[in-house]
């Protein structure tokens, strides 16, 4: 399945898996400045690639292999005919890449846009004839794992069945049948219009992009274009709504949302939502989006600061035949202030007594480089913000501190290892090998420790890289105990590299490429990488966490592990991390929040896991109504059990329901936070056991008082 990867939050686009440019159309030949780039990515990636891989005739196969899927995921374009033609590049494409030579890529690519056009008048074609809804049959839109179509013929009844779907889903949207073969006919079109309009550019983005990953998956290619986008979107100055998107299938994905972006605050668009439908302002018409090219579905998304953009989209628990729902969202500049950390405190009553824990929330790992090389004696940074937090909450007769790593996705390997420093005496935080071999070992040589307390860190599926450096120290170290789920398991380095620097001719832009040079390993020698950190304690909300991150991504390096350096943990002494899990599950059972979760995740799983949908109109109808009848229940005995308001059908599409949506966004957040609170409040109360070298180790006051 081939997903491409977007930055929405400003007015650019940036792709790490290629996207399709809209340039002047060109003949699909390879132009002389394609051979010059292939032979020096195959060079950069032989010499500097972290991954030892052969450009051989197995990588041939596989490259091929992948260059189909990637064109083809569903296997609804090519015949089986088409396949078997291909197979004559089966170990020619490690020559021809090493020689430059772009031919058989391009080869199979104009067959492939042969294809997507004969499919497209097919369903153009199919669309005006009658269907019969009343006939109990199926459609099977995950076709990954099917066999490719024999003939012309069987494609025709693939796509009689996904034309017979479409229609179908509009018209329990309620579109008049004027309205929904309109949208469809757009749909279509554009299909055909796209693939005739595909250049040269375009498809040797495709096909290098297929190599690199067929390397590994954080390794691509930029095009010029692309490479022009991702500096303007990494400066962060211009505005967007503050989401990251991928494109799976034919549908516009959210893969996640940027911490004080618009979307973000909104607290309306989630991980994991599919976007259907793009409007402009409060009164737009909707604009069908499935089937788009990403680049397409950004220039509608993307906009002026303060202007409003609507969109249209199926929840990730609702599967691709869920009702959609429309939100709306005020297009901002990312609020950096909202990216920088900070500090609350959860009451938890104990007993006769009330705990005060302390949370530093910190969104990513920040610096302000410019200012610091201006010598700005007061520069921002996620250590010296945390710093300055700690003595505040201190001040304010904290029992322990909870770090909430959740969505970090990471960012300056430096603060990772300078934050791991406030809370160690001092000691090594990381290790990062070289292809190699050669080890790095990153320390903190500070021997001061700014917060000597008990300490949780709190983690996420979507906390990564520099999270789980941290993360994982603060648990090798014994320093905290980590709860929540699983990790993202991205625990590898990536350098860009302007392929300019190795030509001489200045009229020609050969676009960047970013390459996977080193691995992260944690002071016990195991690696962040693929597997990520596994929390001492798990949440019940930690469900498929094998197809989640790292893990879900095809060619991803496997888990290793290295020799451990030289440590001293903080302290002999452990937790009975039984006890604590024991008093974590009793906790869950009860909490109507966590039930909230458990319950949402488990709908998901289910959804997720179909691979056909039936085509009989009646059955159809009574299947999503149980199932939105099912989530809406599910969601009003949340909100009740806090306090909230039950939502009435008719308010779902409201300005009420966008600051209900927001206020439900704050409640869900707060769930595994004041659970982390709750947690290391039993820490504290709980006695430590004696010396073992299987648990977690923890140091108390009076110890780190007689160290320092």
């Amino acid at each position: 399945m081939i997903k491409k990867i977007i930055f929405v939050f400003l007015a650019s686009v940036c792709s790490s898996s290629g996207v399709f440019s809209a340039m002047t159309p060109t003949p699909l030949v390879p132009l002389p400045k394609h051979a010059l780039s292939a032979t020096l990515i195959t060079q950069l990636i032989d010499r500097y690639h972290y991954k030892n891989t052969k450009l051989n005739d197995a990588q041939s196969k596989i490259i091929l292999e992948h260059y189909l899927d990637n064109m083809d995921p569903s296997r609804s374009i090519f015949t089986l005919e088409d396949i078997n033609s291909f197979n004559r590049f089966n170990t020619l494409l490690d020559d021809a890449l090493l020689k430059g030579d772009l031919r058989p890529a391009f080869v199979i690519f104009r067959r492939y846009n042969q294809r997507r056009i004969e499919r497209a008048e097919y369903a153009l074609q199919r669309l005006e004839e009658p269907f019969d809804f009343t006939r109990d049959e199926t459609y099977r839109f995950d076709r990954a794992e099917s066999a490719w179509a024999k003939d012309s013929a069987e494609l025709n009844e693939i796509w009689r069945k996904r034309v017979k779907n479409d229609v179908l889903s509009l018209l329990l949207a309620n579109r008049t049948d004027e309205e929904l073969k309109k949208t469809l006919r757009k749909r279509y079109e554009r299909l055909k219009n796209q693939s005739a309009q595909f250049n040269a550019e375009d498809t040797y983005e495709f096909f290098i992009n297929t190599y690199l990953r067929s390397v590994e998956p954080h390794t691509g290619y930029f095009s010029p274009r692309a490479s022009e986008n991702f500096k303007i979107n990494m400066s962060l100055s211009l505005e967007g709504i503050g989401a990251v998107l991928q494109t799976i299938e034919e549908h516009t994905v959210v893969q996640r949302i940027v911490t004080g972006g618009p979307a973000d605050l909104a607290g309306q668009l989630h991980a994991e939502d599919r976007i259907i439908g793009v409007a402009q302002g409060k009164n737009g018409a909707l604009e069908d989006v499935v089937g788009w090219r990403i680049d397409d579905v950004v220039d509608l998304i993307r906009g002026p600061k303060g202007s409003t953009v609507r969109l249209q989209i199926l929840p990730k628990a609702s599967g691709l035949d869920g009702p959609s729902k429309v939100i709306t969202i005020v297009r901002d500049k990312v609020k950096l202030e909202k990216q920088q950390v900070k500090k609350s405190i959860i009451e938890l009553p104990s007993g006769d007594t009330v705990s005060r824990i302390g949370v530093i929330t910190i969104p990513m790992f920040y610096v302000d480089f410019d200012a610091a090389d201006r010598g700005d004696k007061d520069f921002r940074s996620t250590t010296r913000d945390t710093r300055v937090l700690l003595k505040e909450l201190e001040a304010e007769g904290i029992d322990g501190l909870v770090i909430d790593l959740r969505g970090n996705g990471g960012g300056s390997l430096a603060e990772a290892v300078s934050l791991t420093g406030l809370f160690i005496k001092s000691g090594p935080v990381v290790q990062v090998r070289e292809k190699t071999g050669k080890l790095e070992l990153k320390k903190d040589e500070d021997r001061s420790i700014a917060y000597i307390g008990r300490l949780a860190v709190l983690v996420d599926r979507f906390s990564a890289s520099a999270s789980e450096i941290f993360a994982g120290a603060m648990q090798d170290y014994g320093r905290g105990i980590v709860v929540g789920e699983p990790t993202f398991g991205k625990g590898t380095v990536q350098s860009v590299i302007d392929l300019n620097r190795f030509v001489k001719r200045k009229d020609v832009s050969l676009g960047r490429l970013k390459i996977t040079m080193a691995q992260f390993f944690r002071v016990n020698g195991d690696s962040t990488q693929y597997r990520g950190v596994i929390p001492d304690i798990v949440f019940p909300t930690a469900v498929q966490s094998e197809d989640q991150g790292e893990r879900s991504l095809e060619n991803a390096l496997p888990w290793d592990n290295i020799s451990a350096v030289r440590y001293t943990p903080f302290n002999a002494s452990v937790l009975d991390l039984n006890n604590l899990k024991s008093r974590h599950e009793a906790r869950a059972k009860k909490d109507s929040g966590f039930k909230f979760l458990v319950s949402q995740a488990e709908v998901q799983r289910n959804v997720l896991g179909k691979k056909t949908i039936t085509l009989l109109k009646s059955q159809r109808k009574v299947e999503r109504e149980k199932l939105e009848t099912e989530r809406r229940e599910r969601l009003n005995n949340f909100r009740i059990s806090r306090g909230l308001k039950p939502q009435l059908k008719d308010e779902e599409d409201s300005e009420i329901a966008s600051e209900s949506a927001e206020n439900l966004s704050d409640e869900l957040d707060e769930i595994e936070l004041r659970e982390a609170a709750a947690i290391l409040v039993d820490v504290i109360k709980t006695p430590l056991l004696g010396k073992d070298k299987d648990n977690l180790s923890f140091q108390n006051r009076s110890q780190v008082n007689d160290q320092i």
